[in-house]
């Protein structure tokens, strides 16, 4: 029996995200970690020591050594950075959103078409068990109701606090937003926009509601000024509605019963979604298959945002 090739990948940026990125890498018995880089070389070089790798001098050097790389650099580089690398053809796998505007989402997948090179993106829910019972079972929503709450990022010495670069559509909601696409798969009719910068010069704090053509109606809540984190949704259908965390990986489904529900805990097997996220791209890399979360898809993804924040500037509530 012919053995399973490892696929040699690399990443960029080995800050708070990326270094999970190198971690997961390291382990993963289908992948070989070839290197790392990092504008920082001190902090690139502290992560490549812990897993026995490279610390790479360019990104050109990583190019050349790895055949998919992890792009975990600020937002606002995603087009530079991911564009170099699949002008290099190598895959890549962008954390979200996938760029900072619509049309570098656009320029990023047309240039994967050229290229011929597999790009996903980092929406990491997807990949969340709570998000594989949904799935199965959330055939035509009615309503969807998210939250997702996070304190404030810590201050970085000469850098914006991490995600601060662009707004919390962009740097929370747009998770809930791909998720909810995903699951209704409705053109939106109508967008109906609330939101405020506290401590950014952008919105720290933002309600969104949702219409789509199919009758669904979805409200979204996102907040990076909350003292405690939650990351919850709840997905209402025509005979039950189910409730889940997607933080504790827990949740419950409540059945109709005549005049009232029924309750039960979904059933749901834990794991780490970074970890699945990180071996669907090395195995979609291996067979050349199509990503869970794709490019294409991605930039729907932060069309909406887009215009979610369109909306807010403008006041549109």
């Amino acid at each position: 029996m012919m053995a399973k090739r490892s696929v040699q990948v690399g990443v960029v940026g080995t800050g708070a995200l990326g270094q999970h990125h190198a971690r997961i890498y390291h382990e993963l018995q289908d992948a070989e970690l070839v290197g790392v880089y990092d504008v920082d070389q001190k902090r690139a070089r502290e992560i490549a020591d812990r897993h026995g790798v490279h610390a790479c001098a360019s990104l050109e050097e990583l190019a050349e050594r790895a055949e998919a790389v992890s792009v975990v650099v600020p937002t606002d580089l995603h087009r530079e950075v991911a564009g170099t690398l699949i002008e290099a053809k190598r895959h890549v796998l962008i954390e979200k959103p996938i760029a900072a505007t619509t049309a570098e989402a656009e320029a990023l997948v047309q240039l994967a078409r050229t290229h011929n090179v597999i790009v996903q993106v980092g929406h990491v829910e997807r990949f969340n068990p709570v998000l594989s019972y949904l799935e199965q079972v959330a055939r035509q929503p009615r309503f969807i109701e998210a939250h997702r709450l996070a304190p404030y990022p810590p201050p970085r010495e000469g850098l914006h606090p991490r995600g601060t670069e662009v707004s919390v559509v962009l740097d929370l909601m747009i998770h809930d937003i791909e998720v909810i696409l995903h699951l209704v798969r409705s053109p939106v009719k109508s967008i109906h926009a609330v939101g405020a910068p506290v401590l950014s010069p952008t919105e720290d704090i933002a309600n969104v509601r949702l219409a789509f053509e199919n009758g669904c109606v979805a409200n979204i809540t996102a907040s990076r000024i909350s003292p405690e984190r939650m990351r919850k949704i709840r997905v209402f259908l025509d005979a039950a509605y189910i409730s889940l965390d997607y933080q504790n990986q827990s949740g419950e489904v409540y059945t109709r019963a005549g005049q009232s529900f029924e309750r039960a805990e979904v059933p749901i097997e834990k794991g780490e979604p970074l970890a699945h996220q990180l071996q669907s791209f090395v195995a979609c890399v291996a067979r050349r298959d199509q990503p869970v979360v794709s490019g294409e898809h991605a930039a729907q993804a932060l069309n909406l945002a887009i215009d979610i924040i369109r909306r807010l500037s403008e006041g549109a509530s």
